[in-house]
């Protein structure tokens, strides 16, 4: 198990995803933050971000993610993002939060987020 953390907190992009046709027309901003577990000592050792994360090219790739086709539910976006993280070598687990502060509610609230926890072996 990853003792080691890399952490991308309130990454924005505007997507289409929702239920509601109007979600879809008018678009919204989502914000994803993706905490990865992965092994750091090596990278550290050797000073060499072969052996670690880009966490550049990464949030670039959850925004990426964020902004392409539409989905019906955020969990789907989460799983989606998660499957990018987890597509790095160095990456072994991964806990991915989406907020969509924007969504219709009948009532006032702060903030709307779906978490889910995925690692390499829940892949198939």
């Amino acid at each position: 198990m990853a003792r080691d953390r890399i952490a991308l907190r309130g990454l924005v992009g505007f997507g289409r995803h929702g239920v509601f046709d109007i979600e879809r027309e008018q678009g919204q901003q989502f914000v994803v933050d993706v905490v990865c577990g992965l092994d750091l000592a090596p990278a550290a050792s050797a000073d060499d971000l072969s052996l670690t994360v880009d966490y550049g090219a990464l949030a670039a790739d959850v925004v990426a993610d964020i902004e392409r086709d539409p989905l019906q539910l955020i969990e789907a976006l989460a799983d989606r993002v998660a499957r990018t993280c987890l597509s790095r070598a160095a990456v072994e687990t991964v806990d991915v939060t989406v907020h969509k502060p924007g969504a219709p509610m009948p009532v006032g609230f702060a903030d709307v987020a779906v978490s889910l926890t995925r690692s390499k072996h829940d892949q198939s």
